[in-house]
């Protein structure tokens, strides 16, 4: 009946990220920073396996000499939250 959630975005802060894409076309590795309030260490590394599932793509570019790094959700990571999002409702819905 019930389904392990994914424990890639079950953590707090992947969560937060791939949210953050899923709504938007790029997003800013600061924006990112600013919004969960989390240590760029921290991002970083939850960014890492994110991207090592093919969850999400980062672009690393030069905008007026200061380097950006900008994220991106894949359809793997589309796909993915989706799946996440229909499996907690079962979990708190079972009935539906």
């Amino acid at each position: 009946m019930y389904k392990d959630l994914d424990p890639l975005l079950h953590s707090q802060l992947r969560l937060a990220i791939v949210s953050m894409l899923i709504s938007s076309d790029k997003v800013e590795f600061t924006h990112i920073k600013e919004e969960t309030k989390a240590a760029a260490g921290n991002i970083s590394i939850q960014i890492k396996k994110l991207q090592e599932a093919e969850y999400i793509k980062v672009e690393k570019i030069f905008k007026n000499n200061y380097p950006k790094t900008l994220l991106s959700i894949t359809d793997k990571g589309v796909k993915a939250f989706e799946s996440y999002v229909n499996d907690l409702r079962k979990y708190i819905d079972p009935l539906k």
